[in-house]
């Protein structure tokens, strides 16, 4: 484990080969069910280490964490053929990982994309999960929300500081994000661009973008209710940022109505996607782990 970062680095070869990376928190052999965190589009396991940090440390019920980047983000390797960043692929890539670092049931706690490839692993393997933390992301996506998005993921400028990086994202997603400070921005900013030769370039491939250009969202998306009922037989907990443009009032209520066990919970003064890891979040995350445990017991 590096000890300054609290993490050991877990690499495994996808189906085709490439090299996927995870970060993996906490000790290997605990009592207490594992916790496995899914990030967002362009977004990487660095998103969690806050959350991660404080469950896998927990004095009472240390347990392990493993937050996953996807091929093509952070530490995993770039796929020479971009049409591979595909959901069913990803799905395959985590299952994978999962079953190499032996983990066999776990709490999932899905940001966005994470929250797609949770209820597809629903599908795929339900005995797999034994709660849900759907971090702004629903059945039904808001295509104001996917419009954005693409608007910037492969197109970011590259800056010479991070400083340089927060002052772009604060203009980006101001809107979103009214609360964030100068330091909330910062760590945001390291959390998209890395360090490579010298310059400051995005922490995942560019040709991301590519799969956003190929969504034709004039038309409507597909709705994905029947995916979110997989998830009946366990708790979870659904957050929305009260700014978010991706998953609306309306579908929160609703995965509130028609789950028999899940709570709803709006973040204040955040947009798409909420942070994880204030003390409050931790609570309430903590809270669900807790219900999910005694169920599965």
């Amino acid at each position: 484990m590096d000890s300054d970062s609290g993490f050991r680095s877990f690499f495994i070869s996808a189906r085709d080969g490439l090299k996927l990376h995870a970060r993996d928190y906490g000790p290997l052999a605990s009592h207490a069910l594992p916790v496995v965190c899914l990030p967002g589009l362009a977004r990487t396991a660095a998103d969690f280490h806050e959350l991660a940090m404080a469950l896998a440390g927990d004095e009472a019920k240390p347990r392990r964490v493993l937050a996953l980047d996807y091929r093509g983000r952070g530490r995993s390797a770039y796929d020479r053929n971009w049409a591979n960043y595909d959901i069913r692929v990803e799905l395959d890539d985590m299952m994978q990982l999962l079953t190499a670092a032996g983990i066999e049931a776990a709490v999932f706690v899905g940001t966005s994309r994470g929250g797609l490839l949770t209820m597809a692993l629903a599908a795929a393997r339900p005995t797999m999960i034994k709660g849900v933390v759907l971090n702004d992301v629903g059945p039904v996506i808001d295509a104001r929300g996917l419009l954005r998005i693409r608007g910037y993921v492969g197109k970011l400028p590259s800056p010479r500081s991070f400083v340089e990086g927060a002052e772009i994202l604060k203009r980006l997603s101001d809107q979103q994000f009214p609360a964030f400070g100068e330091r909330e921005w910062e760590i945001m900013a390291r959390r998209t661009w890395t360090e490579r030769d010298g310059h400051l370039v995005t922490d995942y491939d560019p040709n991301l973008m590519k799969i956003l250009e190929e969504l034709d969202l004039e038309a409507p998306l597909p709705v994905l209710w029947t995916y979110f009922a997989g998830l009946n037989a366990v708790p979870i907990l659904a957050i929305r940022g009260a700014n978010s443009d991706l998953l609306s009032e309306e579908t929160l209520r609703e995965m509130g109505e028609r789950h028999p066990d899940c709570e709803i919970f709006v973040a204040p003064g955040q947009g798409h996607a909420p942070l994880l890891g204030s003390k409050d979040m931790v609570r309430r995350i903590g809270k669900l782990i807790g219900k999910a445990e005694k169920r599965a017991a």
